[in-house]
């Protein structure tokens, strides 16, 4: 039982390592520019986002952007509300992977990311990055164990995390904001202010997700606040409550 405990929250922590790293570096750094990180943090998010996801920065903020360009319409790449709620929220990552198809996707909405030195020799190779993930994980825990920590944690955030935000969070919740997206606080809570969805779809460009006048919790916040702090990353855009203010 202790084993089964300690895979488990392994997992966990992996995957809240993954979701923070996508939430501060991928989301609001790279396809929004609503902050700045120092080099040193941008590599550890993405050596991070490696070994857990293996997913490519210029891709994900390509996809991203589409859904913003298209939000609930003829062009979005993951809209529950043309594909199905189910569809979406089992099938995120495949209709990710078809948007990709589209040989013109990244020019158009991410001509502002090139890849980096970095990305040559390491990070566009996903597949090495996610079996070295995997070896650590039994090194940690043992074979067994750490293949179970591994699927758990590709569950959870492909399947159920992920999923929940663009499927989830376009289908059922509240709004504060006149747009096709919600917000669920349970969710935000799981991705990071992720799930404050509908704030995001109408201050897509705030660094925080949350609205102050609501009670909102955006975990990913005060990670934020204590990297600027430190000097390790920088505002560039107003937060909403200050631009509701």
């Amino acid at each position: 039982m202790y084993q089964l405990l300690l895979t488990i929250v392994v997992a966990l922590i992996v995957t809240q390592m993954a979701t923070f790293s996508t939430t501060i570096y991928l989301h609001r750094a790279m396809a929004h520019h609503a902050l700045a990180l120092r080099p040193t943090v941008i590599r550890i998010f993405r050596l991070i986002l490696w070994i857990t996801t293996g997913q490519k920065t210029r891709e994900w903020v390509a996809v991203h952007r589409k859904h913003h360009s298209f939000t609930d319409q003829d062009g979005d790449p993951h809209s529950p509300l043309l594909e199905g709620f189910w569809s979406i929220q089992f099938g995120n990552v495949f209709y990710y992977l078809k948007a990709l198809k589209d040989e013109n996707i990244l020019t158009k909405y991410a001509s502002d990311i090139e890849d980096d030195i970095w990305d040559r020799w390491l990070f566009n190779y996903g597949r090495l990055g996610i079996s070295i993930g995997i070896i650590l994980l039994i090194v940690i825990l043992g074979v067994g164990w750490g293949l179970l920590a591994a699927g758990i944690h590709a569950f959870m955030y492909v399947f159920v995390l992920s999923s929940s935000i663009n499927g989830l969070c376009h289908y059922r919740g509240y709004k504060n904001f006149d747009n096709t997206a919600t917000n669920i606080g349970v969710v935000a809570w799981l991705t990071g202010g992720e799930g404050l969805h509908n704030n995001h779809h109408a201050f897509p460009s705030s660094p925080k997700f949350s609205w102050k006048q609501h009670g909102e919790i955006d975990p990913a916040w005060p990670i934020i606040e204590v990297l600027v702090t430190l000097g390790f990353a920088w505002r560039l855009r107003k937060t909403i409550d200050e631009l509701m203010a």
